[in-house]
């Protein structure tokens, strides 16, 4: 190789990360590497301590969808408990997941990735930002804060917070739902429904301009993987496993999501912390698969509410191979906020929702539990083992954003070869590849956790950049 381009950091993304770009002596790319530099280590923090505690220390992982990690965790000691959730409260855990699933959506789409679909991929990065297009597009500004102020009241409403609510608990929820916070919801559907379908207004017709950027921002054939009801819809909170050939129709459907295990495998390379989940059917590096919002409605049948299954509609006139681009996962985005909002108020409009039992009590009847769900970015789980006092033994997490890792890996070295040809790079080209990997909306808080022996450099370095102290480990 006689040159690598960085990319450090890769911007407008949650958490920290670069972007190698190794070329060619003809300046041509051989290949590109999303690296995530963070390292946090949460399952081994998790030992030792009672298995009631996980969701609320679950939730601190993250401060942008700490609601996520909350109900895979309770559900994972649901598992440990053995006890079925009453039926209202698991109906409000529904409500809080799908008000996180809008609020870090609209998070995603409008603060992060909407500088570059409004102002352009070639914009001066100096004004390539959130605080310009309030500037140039107010109304569209406007939208996002109020979908975003949506799910986050409704998340307070419920859990007395906005970020790490302690209310999903295992067994269901702390508290019921009050009546006067159920019209306060109510109440707050118009102005978000409106925000939503004014920006499916604006957005569909734009895809127009984003024609080359779709043929390769990570557009290949993969398998999709995510939740499906039993009548193979669209779910976040319940339901089986179903892999998904790149047309949409079953590889592998009716898993019980506790067998997770037995057909995902996890494989660590020493240039991130990130790691790299496969279906072990295809084997490492070739079992690449997606997760998330494209790959929920690649491979369902239906959403199940009127307004978003007549945009799922519309979305399925583009061909497979187009439904292949990460790029719609911005399009997917705003289908599922859509959704988030329909079916909100169809569980709030529930008589029973005002019910009081919300909650079952026992103790552990297994030493072993598995939760998942899907968080904003994709499938989430939770897999914890417990000793006979109740003290967490062992736990392993796989976060959505890590279920994507091969994919983002594969789409940005798609997207730099096609863009970069020869050394002098401008900038505009290395935005495009930066906006493959904002496509998924990563979360890297999320998904840096240790398991096992993971490689480690550590350096101590003074003010003069000398390196003090050095500790490895392999």
């Amino acid at each position: 190789m006689s040159k690598t381009v960085t990319i450090d950091p890769v911007t407008r993304i949650e958490g920290h990360a670069k972007i190698t770009i190794m070329m060619n002596d003809d300046g041509s790319v051989d290949e590109a590497r999303l690296h995530i530099t963070q390292f946090r280590g949460f399952e081994r923090i998790c030992e030792g301590r009672p298995f009631y505690e996980m969701p609320s220390l679950m939730a601190r992982i993250c401060g942008i969808c700490p609601v996520s990690h909350l109900v895979a965790s309770a559900k994972a000691c649901d598992a440990l408990l053995a006890v079925a959730v009453p039926e209202t409260g698991a109906r409000l855990r529904r409500i809080m997941n799908l008000a996180q699933i809008v609020q870090s959506h609209s998070l995603s789409f409008f603060h992060l990735s909407s500088p570059d679909l409004l102002l352009g991929m070639d914009a001066n990065p100096a004004v390539r930002n959130i605080m310009a297009m309030v500037s140039s597009h107010p109304q569209a500004a406007k939208d996002g804060i109020a979908l975003r102020r949506f799910g986050q009241h409704i998340i307070e409403l419920l859990g007395g917070k906005r970020i790490h609510p302690a209310w999903i608990v295992p067994g269901g929820v702390s508290a019921p739902l009050t009546q006067e916070h159920r019209d306060e919801i109510l109440a707050s559907i118009p102005e978000a429904m409106e925000a939503v379908q004014r920006t499916l207004a604006w957005f569909k017709p734009s895809l127009d301009k984003f024609r080359e950027e779709i043929s390769v921002f990570a557009n290949f054939p993969t398998l999709f993987m995510g939740l499906v009801t039993p009548g193979g819809d669209l779910e976040h909170y319940d339901g089986r496993l179903r892999f998904a050939k790149p047309d949409g129709t079953p590889r592998i459907e009716d898993v019980a999501p506790e067998r997770f295990n037995e057909f995902i495998g996890e494989a660590v390379e020493d240039w991130t912390y990130l790691k790299f989940p496969y279906f072990l059917q295809d084997g490492y590096p070739d079992g690449i698969y997606r997760v998330g919002p494209l790959a929920r409605l690649n491979m369902v049948g239906r959403c199940g509410t009127p307004l978003a299954d007549a945009e799922l509609a519309e979305y399925r006139q583009l061909s497979i191979e187009e439904r292949m681009s990460s790029f719609h996962y911005h399009w997917a985005r705003l289908i599922e906020v859509l959704y988030g909002i329909e079916r909100i108020k169809e569980i709030v409009t529930d008589p029973d929702i005002l019910d009081t039992h919300v909650r079952a009590h026992a103790e552990p009847n297994r030493r072993e539990g598995i939760g998942v769900s899907e968080a904003p970015r994709g499938t989430l789980m939770h897999h914890y083992k417990i000793d006979d006092n109740g003290l967490i033994t062992w736990s392993n997490l796989i976060i959505a954003t890590g279920h994507n890792n091969l994919a983002m890996n594969k789409g940005i070295t798609q997207a730099a070869k096609h863009y970069i040809s020869g050394f002098d790079i401008p900038e505009p080209l290395l935005n495009r590849v930066e906006a493959v990997i904002r496509t998924y909306d990563p979360c890297l808080s999320c998904s840096t956790h240790a398991f096992g022996q993971m490689p480690i450099q550590l350096q101590m370095i003074d003010r003069s950049g000398t390196v003090m102290k050095e500790v490895t480990r392999q």
